[in-house]
């Protein structure tokens, strides 16, 4: 050792892991933090009846006592990848999801029965799911303690979890965007259009097909949000229709006009798609080109990566609104199923029994405009099928298990066991063929399209397993050749949490506020759906001349190139929240917006730094006992040097 550093290494190692996090509403918080100003210090206890499992299970505390704190140091879930069993599953969502957004009134249903509710509630101690090398550094290190069988120490955890809100005392969304401990919740939404919409062009405006997904989802944990079937396998088939739909001649000449959407912040109450509604009232530059009057159909890819059961691709229309034209979107959908007899497709309407649409961005249409015709693709009829929807188990691995770390004194303990299975690429492939062909279908307004010309419809099967792998895994994941073709990340793992909404919103943003997802989904879409600019070698260091022109690639070689396309970024955020000298303030509720008035306006505290770390210290006990010791050698030191005096004094009067 030759310095502090190689000492502090020494001493102590760092684990890897992803937090749970404090999140605030109006009317409280609810996530993880630690308790106060300072760090948690906690002895690493295992689970002392473990031996009794029959396998790894993910323990997860679940108690509505508020003195469980103080028996709970810090908790770990340490993830495993060996069992094979198809077990009980896991949701920490409620069981229907955002029930106060719904536009019914049978809010009880139960779209997840699976849910427990438990990232809703609001923990006083730290929380960290290990990453695989995390959990290997923390058996190493027990292990290596173990080794050494020294009574006298202790293997302790140090939690860095302290979050702004709480050492302030902001406990709501109201007060701490005013003290500046939090910041709000949200980002950017993108919306293309293909072919481009000619703004300039004195022709009547063409009636809009807008075909949207989301691009969020949610977890217990905040960076490990992949929501493999939920939501991101609609997006991939969102992608991947786009994509079908961009080599096909004449979309200039078809009827309507092809929009689509991709929102941010859906699972924090539809944040992207209210403030995208928001933004085509106030005509803003985000939505240039677009009228909301002109929505004739919005069509929502939701989830359709476990559409696959026993061969079949199975799909359910969830639909609502207008009569004349949900059937017309129905028809194209059966008409396009029938185009794809070797894809062994199957879908059907969903049952009459549901209280209405499941949640959705299309709630959010239906609210704006009850009238308007729409329809959810889904992989599930009356409950969802993803039994780990907001877990961080939606993820790609087709089997994932996790076993439970606790630092804990006495506590009563809920067991989950855990298994999730894969999202499958051909129910993604067979999703987008059945959505091109059907915006294709409508579009064209044609009653019987040439069986040809939706032959000429193909999705490429090899860019959904590209975007899967890019998208749903750390390896390549966002390292990916397909997202370097476009972006420079800023990290290989992708999370689709919807993040914080860094300065003021804009439809222009500066690019390092934005995340990686959304800056590829908006490079990907400008690219399809464009024009290329003819000859156009020099790039676009200094802009496009063009005003339909956007520069894409530009991260990727520092000189990108101008394309004609209209692709925008649309901000996402509460629409009850106004950005103002630099301050975020809270507008009061408007009685005719039911989604506002039901708004929570989620905020996510602010904080210096996140970490845990391991180390050795001496055991209490033991400090106690050399206390003792000293006190009781002192007390004897003392007695013999008062007797060693008297004995001396004595000898020496006697003398």
């Amino acid at each position: 050792m030759e310095s502090v550093p190689d000492l502090q290494n020494t001493m102590y190692a760092a684990v890897d892991g992803y937090p749970c996090v404090r999140l605030l509403n109006l009317s409280g918080s609810i996530g993880c933090s630690n308790p106060g100003r300072d760090k948690v210090v906690a002895p690493i206890v295992r689970f002392e009846n473990v031996d009794k499992l029959a396998e790894p299970s993910a323990i997860l505390v679940i108690s509505d006592d508020s003195s469980i704190a103080s028996k709970v140091g810090g908790v770990l879930v340490e993830p495993r990848i060996d069992l094979q069993n198809n077990l009980k599953g896991f949701s920490p969502d409620q069981k229907f999801p955002q029930a106060q957004f719904a536009p019914y009134y049978n809010t009880s249903y139960e779209w997840n029965p699976i849910g427990s509710g438990i990232m809703w509630k609001s923990y006083g101690f730290p929380v960290f799911l290990l990453t695989e090398s995390g959990s290997k550094t923390l058996q190493e290190f027990v292990a290596k303690n173990e080794d050494k069988k020294k009574a006298y120490t202790s293997k302790v955890a140090e939690f860095d979890l302290v979050m702004q809100t709480v050492k302030s005392g902001t406990h709501d969304s109201e007060s701490c965007l005013k003290e500046a401990t939090c910041l709000p919740l949200g980002g950017y939404s993108v919306w293309s259009s293909l072919p481009p919409i000619n703004i300039s062009s004195l022709q009547q405006p063409k009636p809009i097909l807008l075909t949207v997904a989301s691009m969020d989802s949610a977890s217990f944990f905040r960076d490990k949000s992949l929501g493999a079937d939920s939501p991101i396998s609609g997006l991939i088939a969102l992608l991947a229709a786009v994509d079908a739909l961009s080599y096909v001649d004449g979309l200039g000449d078809l009827s309507k006009q092809l929009v689509f959407a991709v929102f941010t912040g859906e699972a924090w109450g539809y944040l992207g798609s209210r403030r995208f509604l928001e933004e085509l009232d106030m005509h803003s530059d985000a939505v240039r080109g677009l009228n909301h009057t002109l929505i004739e159909t919005v069509i929502e890819i939701g989830s359709v990566g476990k559409g696959l059961s026993q061969g079949v691709k199975n799909f359910f229309a969830h639909t609502e609104g207008d009569s004349s034209a949900t059937n017309q979107t129905l028809v194209a959908l059966k008409r396009a199923q029938e185009s794809l007899p070797s894809e062994n497709i199957k879908i059907a309407s969903a049952s009459a029994s549901n209280p209405g649409i499941p949640p959705s961005s299309l709630m959010t249409f239906l609210e704006k405009n009850p009238s308007i015709s729409g329809l959810v693709l889904e992989d599930f009829d009356s409950a969802f099928v993803n039994k780990f929807y907001h877990s961080h188990l939606d993820d790609l691995c087709e089997l994932v298990h996790a076993v439970g770390i606790i630092f804990f004194f006495l506590l009563d303990l809920s067991f989950y066991m855990i298994n999730a299975a894969n999202v499958n690429s051909s129910a993604v492939v067979a999703a987008a063929s059945l959505i091109a062909r059907t915006l294709y279908m409508l579009a064209s307004e044609i009653e019987d399209v040439q069986d040809s010309t939706l032959a000429s419809i193909n999705v490429n099967a090899s860019l959904v397993k590209q975007l899967m792998g890019c998208l749903l895994d750390c390896d390549p994941g966002l390292s990916c050749e397909l997202v370097k073709k476009y972006i420079s990340p800023m990290s290989s793992c992708p999370s689709h949490y919807v993040g914080v909404i860094l300065d003021e919103p804009s439809s222009t943003p500066f690019t390092g506020y934005i995340n990686d997802v959304p800056r590829f989904i908006w490079n990907f879409l400008s690219d399809r759906t464009s024009i290329p600019r003819e000859n156009n070698i020099s790039g676009c260091q200094q802009g496009c001349k063009g005003r339909d022109e956007v520069c894409i690639k530009a991260e990727a070689d520092g000189k990108g190139v101008c394309v004609l396309s209209t692709t925008r970024y649309v901000p996402a955020y509460s629409t009850r929240l106004k950005f103002e000298s630099g301050v975020w303030n809270v507008l009061p509720p408007n009685s005719s917006d039911k989604m506002g008035v039901a708004d929570p306006i989620w905020t996510e505290s602010n904080w210096n730094s996140i970490g845990i770390r391991v180390y050795t210290v001496q055991n209490a006990s033991y400090d106690r006992l050399v206390l003792l010791g000293g006190i009781t050698l002192t007390i004897f030191a003392y007695l013999a040097i008062a007797t060693a005096r008297a004995i001396l004094s004595k000898a020496m009067k006697r003398d």
